[in-house]
C-alpha cells in the first residue's frame, strides 16, 4: 500500500468519527430501505466480464449494512434484491447466478448466532421452487430472534404489491360475505396497507439508491408516501459506513412535514 493511499484512508478514519459523533443523539430512522444498485457495473469497472462477481460482492456487502445499521439501532431494513422486471429482461444465466446468490444471503443471515429476523418479500409464484424454500426456511428459522427484521425483496414490484393488496383484500371480504357496496363505501387506505407485503412494519422513513440513479424502480411505491431519499453515486459493492453515514446525516438534517 503506497503512502497517499494509507494517508487517505487515515483521513477517512478520520472523517468517519467524526460523523459518528455528530450523529449521536441524532434523529435515526426506524425503517431504512435500500436499492442496492451497480453490481454490474462495478464489475465492467473493474475489467470483469461475468457480472454474477459484482453480484456476489454485493452480497457480501451485507452483512456490513445490517451491521451499521445494527450500531445506529434501525429497527427493520429492507433491501431491493431482485425485481419483477430484472427476472423478465434480464439475461437467464445471469438471473440463475442472482438467484443462487441470493439464496446464499437467506442462509447466512438465518445460520446460528445471527440475531436478524429474515423476511421474504415479493410474489413467490414468480421465483423458482428451490429459491421459494430457501427463503421461507430462512424465514421460519429467524422468526422468534431479537434483532432487526430484515426484508429480502426478491421477485419484488411495487405495482404488484398493491395489486396484491387489492386481491388480498377482496378475497377477505367476498369470504366474509360482504356485500361489494358496503365495502366500496368503507374502503380507504388503512384496509389496503393491512394488506401490503410490510403489513405491521413502519413505513420506511430514508430510503438509499446507490449508483448515482436517481429513480425508484417500482421500490416500496405505496409505503415510501413520506420517505426521505438519499442517492450517492457510490457504486453498491463499495458502498462504504462513511456512506452509510452520511446517509444518516443528511436524514437527520431534514424537517420531516408529513404533508403539512
Amino acid at each position: 500500500m503506497g503512502v497517499r493511499q494509507t494517508v487517505r484512508d487515515a483521513l477517512t478514519r478520520v472523517y468517519e468519527r467524526r460523523l459518528a459523533r455528530a450523529l449521536v443523539g441524532a434523529d435515526v430512522p426506524r425503517h431504512v430501505g435500500v436499492i442496492m444498485d451497480g453490481n454490474r457495473r462495478w464489475a465492467r469497472s473493474i475489467g470483469l466480464e461475468d457480472v454474477a462477481h459484482g453480484h456476489r460482492r454485493g452480497a457480501d456487502k451485507i452483512r456490513d449494512l445490517l451491521a451499521w445499521c445494527d450500531d445506529a439501532g434501525v429497527q427493520v431494513v429492507t433491501l431491493f434484491m431482485l425485481s419483477t422486471d430484472n427476472l423478465s429482461n434480464r439475461p437467464e444465466a445471469e438471473v440463475s447466478a442472482l438467484l443462487r446468490i441470493i439464496e446464499d444471503v437467506a442462509v447466512d443471515l438465518s445460520a446460528p448466532g445471527r440475531r436478524w429476523k429474515v423476511r421474504q418479500m415479493g410474489a413467490p409464484e414468480v421465483l423458482p421452487p428451490e429459491t421459494v424454500a430457501v427463503l421461507k426456511r430462512a424465514e421460519e428459522d429467524t422468526c422468534d430472534r431479537p434483532g432487526a427484521t430484515v426484508n429480502l425483496a426478491v421477485g419484488y414490484g411495487g405495482r404488484r404489491e398493491i395489486a396484491d393488496a387489492v386481491r388480498s383484500l377482496l378475497a377477505e371480504h367476498a369470504e366474509r360475505g360482504t356485500p361489494l357496496e358496503a365495502l366500496v363505501e368503507q374502503l380507504d387506505v388503512e384496509h389496503i396497507a393491512e394488506h401490503l407485503y410490510t403489513r405491521g412494519q413502519p413505513d420506511p422513513d430514508l430510503v438509499i439508491r446507490t449508483s448515482g440513479e436517481q429513480r425508484m424502480s417500482g421500490f416500496l411505491l405505496w409505503q415510501t408516501a413520506n420517505a426521505e431519499f438519499h442517492f450517492t453515486d457510490v457504486y453498491w459493492p463499495d458502498f462504504r459506513r462513511i456512506d452509510f453515514l452520511r446517509a444518516l446525516r443528511d436524514y437527520s438534517a431534514r424537517h420531516r412535514r408529513f404533508g403539512e
